[in-house]
């Protein structure tokens, strides 16, 4: 499960995946100066676990993490293969959620592809080409479908009908409609795997002066269902050299009523559909990111192999429950842990203790 961060050239991209990364991405001021995407693991911050790891006094306490793409820019008429169109659809294709970072800051010293800084333009710049591409797929597609319904295939001739209505609906440029079709079609859709359709958070990257709210509230206005969240990234990028106590003072004193950077990844993991199961001893507790609706034998998986194959029952607990009580020990004598089978479907922030035989 990844997330792609997007958007125009020279829009505060890579600066952002690095305060999210604190990796070394480059950050230059000319056009795709990332060509290859950048990839990295980002923890999600979670105010449990650090309380849950002095249960055991645990050697080890790893976070969960998701995977971040920090892709090319895209600019008008990439679906045509303009600049580096046909590599950043590659790699958008990959991703299961889509940051779409808007620029909603002035800087002389910061080149942008028009003279004049409009989030609305910029927005619409990238779904066109992302509507554009996906034309191009349906129509593909339909070629295919059109010469297997020419033999009376039933399921072609469906099909066929409902890559007309798509590609209909495409070229009016309004998706809005497609919600229901989507959900009764989940399959036929997966394998088209249409960029328009995935999962948008709009990231207005924020400069410090008054303008940027003017430019933050075009965004909104444009984003329809879509989330829209604000990254101050030029100031993040600042506040990684000093200490996180320190971090988090001058925070408040900026104004800055939270961590923008905790918000994108907790949306994007939402976004991502995934819940959270811990699982703890004295050499680790552990956060796990899992796929909201998975049952227990697919979170044993996630452990470890050996765990899923050999599954005997669960532990389970409620997070909030067993930091209450204080010990598995004592919740066990209470009876508030419960033994689950095979077919129990995790619940966010369950406490995990899996047996199992080899």
């Amino acid at each position: 499960m990844q997330v792609g961060i997007i958007g125009l050239p020279n829009v505060g991209k890579s600066t952002i995946y690095n305060t999210l990364t604190k990796a070394n991405a480059a950050v230059a001021n000319y056009p795709f100066c990332t060509i290859e995407p950048n990839v990295g693991l980002i923890n999600v911050p979670d105010g449990n676990l650090e309380k849950l790891s002095k249960i055991y006094n645990s050697a080890k306490t790893t976070y969960a993490s998701i995977k971040v793409l920090d892709v090319a820019g895209l600019v008008k008429g990439a679906s045509k293969g303009e600049g580096l169109g046909n590599k950043f659809l590659s790699h958008i294709r990959e991703v299961d959620v889509i940051a779409h970072v808007v620029r909603c800051f002035k800087d002389d010293n910061v080149s942008h592809i028009s003279s004049e800084i409009k989030p609305e333009n910029d927005m619409e710049i990238i779904n066109t080409e992302l509507m554009l591409a996906d034309l191009e797929t349906l129509g593909r597609k339909r070629e295919k479908l059109a010469a297997i319904a020419k033999s009376q295939d039933i399921q072609a001739k469906n099909d066929l009908e409902l890559i007309n209505h798509l590609i209909d609906e495409f070229s009016k440029g309004d998706l809005s409609g497609l919600n229901n079709i989507q959900s009764r079609n989940p399959e036929f859709f997966s394998d088209l795997n249409l960029l328009s359709l995935k999962p948008v958070l709009y990231v207005a990257n924020m400069g410090d002066d008054g303008r940027s709210i003017d430019l933050y509230n075009k965004i909104i206005a444009g984003a329809g269902q879509n989330e829209v969240i604000k990254i101050f990234g030029k100031l993040e990028a600042e506040l990684l050299e000093i200490g996180d106590n320190e971090r988090e003072i001058y925070r408040k004193e900026l104004g800055l009523e939270e961590n923008g950077l905790h918000i994108f990844i907790k949306k994007c993991y939402s976004m991502l559909n995934l819940l959270t199961f811990y699982t703890l001893n004295e050499n680790e507790t552990r956060a796990w990111p899992l796929k909201t609706g998975s049952k227990i034998i697919e979170a044993a998986g996630k452990i470890h192999t050996d765990m899923q194959r050999g599954f005997i029952k669960a532990d389970v607990i409620g997070c909030k429950e067993l930091l209450s009580i204080g010990s598995m020990h004592k919740a066990k004598e209470e009876g508030k842990v419960r033994i689950e089978g095979r077919e129990y479907m995790v619940k966010n922030e369950d406490v995990i203790l899996i047996k199992f035989s080899l």
